[in-house]
């Protein structure tokens, strides 16, 4: 059974965070553990709270999983403030994870701030060299580029920016912009190689969890043993499915449909 870690914050409404995380990996039929980094107040219209764990309780956690089940591959989400990044990043270090995803959880694909100031630059030196994936949307993008992005060029330009920062693999998401570059993504890793993925256009408002259930659909992948471009294609194949089969619950924007 492929075994699967989950680093992330806990989504009280159900539709992103960890809960994303675990019903993607069973869906893929990977067994899913995971390590909270914080709890958050929320739900289809927003956040009213968020608490951060201690750093030694996530790394306990995950010392817990590795050290007695094994992982063949984990991701991060959000990991909210600098100690908890650096103190994740240096664990990872020393652990034989061979996959590790990371989702950089910086700024929503709506624009809104999700990593406490000062977080930044730990997140780029000491986590991102130790991905194998890396997955940020236009904003992540724009600020790990240090560039503006609106065109198919800057997508490709900043792709290749980000890869020489040190992940394996940089998948920029193109699910924030409107337009013909919505639903395009672009692909580059440590061979130089670019690609443009496309994927369908599915007409939602309900689009909670997409990142989330991105980032854990390519690591249920990675553990599955599919390449790294191979696991990113085929996750892509099931976010666009997921919201095809999205929920129309609460008062404002629904989460995906994992299964």
């Amino acid at each position: 059974m492929p075994i699967a870690l989950t680093i992330a914050g806990s989504d009280s409404g159900g539709g992103a965070g960890i809960q994303a995380d675990l019903r993607t990996f069973s869906f893929h039929q990977v067994h899913g553990t995971s390590a909270l980094t914080c709890v958050t107040a929320q739900n289809t219209v927003g956040v009213t709270r968020v608490d951060a764990l201690e750093p030694a309780a996530v790394i306990a956690q995950i010392e817990a999983v590795v050290s007695d089940i094994g992982v063949q591959a984990a991701k991060t989400g959000m990991l909210l403030n600098q100690a908890i990044i650096e103190a994740v990043a240096e664990y990872l270090t020393a652990l034989p994870i061979e996959n590790l995803v990371v989702d950089p959880v910086m700024v929503s694909r709506t624009g809104d701030e999700l990593i406490a100031e000062g977080a930044l630059a730990s997140l780029t030196t000491a986590l991102l060299p130790l991905a194998t994936v890396l997955t940020p949307n236009r904003y992540e993008a724009q600020i790990l580029a240090d560039m503006e992005i609106s065109t198919l060029a800057d997508m490709k330009a900043a792709a290749q920016v980000i890869q020489s920062l040190g992940p394996q693999c940089v998948i920029v998401k193109g699910g924030g912009f409107a337009g013909e570059l919505r639903g395009v993504d672009v692909w580059c890793d440590s061979t130089n190689q670019v690609e443009v993925l496309r994927t369908e256009l599915v007409d939602t408002p309900n689009t909670h969890g997409t990142g989330c259930t991105l980032s854990s659909a390519i690591a249920a992948n990675l553990a599955k043993g599919l390449a790294p471009l191979a696991a990113t294609k085929t996750a892509n194949t099931y976010v666009t499915q997921a919201l095809q089969h999205s929920l129309s619950i609460g008062k404002g924007q629904g989460p995906v449909g994992h299964f």
